[in-house]
């Protein structure tokens, strides 16, 4: 008899996500029996933790902050959007060995396809930050044509650092000075935060929208709350937006079916059962 498949989500800290949420819902929508776990992981012991991922009856699992760029290099195989990407968020064990993905690239332009024509997909982007939720959305872009990718970030040094790192991609780039994100909203169609301001605890993102044009699309990564400052004032201006909760749902799809052997439905009864639990906490 085959062993109860069970995946797990690493972490530091590891509390506030939402997958156990997501592919629990899924394990009860299909009748798998299978199990979901969260695992609190310092740094340290991320290569000893993922090294014993098989032995421990996982089938793999996925990967949040802070480790999803060390993991890149403690997996034994690649695939392309990990190469791309240059961060891993998925990994499964095959054979014993570990395989790493970036299913962030996929939520990413899913979430965007969502807001239907809003999202002009070769035209011009500027994304805010210069993470590993960065190097996801500007591989996503690339992926899908887009004309030019303006990148910002508060700190000038972690900017360079972010787009030498994203050479291989041979995309559109243009780095752009935190002073100067602004003066470049006139020709932008899409604004995407990758970073964690507007976050409940966070300061708002410091970014003013009045320059930017009225068919643009503003997309916010931060799900919590579902609808940011920055979203809330794109909607006074009657701009189209997109929030951060349907990345996470579309990015959760691929890793269950690696583990579960079934490709799952990002449907309505995910995102209220996801919606719900955000609310809980408060």
């Amino acid at each position: 008899m085959s062993p109860m498949p069970k995946a797990c989500v690493i972490g530091w800290p590891v509390a506030h996500s939402r997958s156990p949420v997501i592919h629990r819902y899924w394990l009860e929508k299909y009748g798998i029996a299978g199990h979901y776990e969260s695992c609190a992981v310092l740094p340290d012991d991320l290569p000893d933790f993922l090294g014993s991922l098989g032995a421990k009856g996982h089938a793999g699992g996925n990967i949040t902050l802070p480790h999803k760029e060390m993991a890149l290099s403690l997996m034994d195989t690649l695939d392309e959007t990990a190469r791309r990407a240059g961060a891993v968020n998925t990994v499964a064990v095959k054979d014993g060995k570990l395989c790493g993905s970036n299913t962030d690239i996929y939520g990413f332009v899913e979430n965007l396809k969502n807001s239907g024509a809003a999202w002009k997909r070769k035209g011009t982007a500027l994304v805010i930050g210069a993470g590993g939720a960065a190097r996801a959305a500007v591989a996503g872009l690339a992926g899908e044509g887009s004309r030019k990718i303006y990148v910002t970030n508060r700190t000038p040094d972690r900017l360079r650092r972010f787009m030498a790192g994203l050479a291989h991609l041979n995309a559109p780039l243009e780095p752009l000075g935190w002073p100067d994100r602004e003066d470049v909203l006139p020709e932008v169609d899409l604004v995407v935060n990758t970073t964690s301001q507007g976050m409940d605890g966070q300061p708002p993102l410091a970014l003013d929208l009045k320059k930017l044009k009225s068919t643009a699309l503003v997309n916010d990564m931060v799900y919590a709350p579902l609808v940011t400052p920055l979203l809330a004032e794109a909607r006074a201006r009657n701009l189209a937006t997109v929030d951060g909760l349907g990345m996470l749902l579309h990015q959760a799809a691929p890793g269950f079916a690696l583990w579960f052997g079934r490709r799952p439905e990002v449907d309505q009864g995910l995102r209220r059962a996801v919606e719900e639990d955000l609310k809980s906490e408060k």
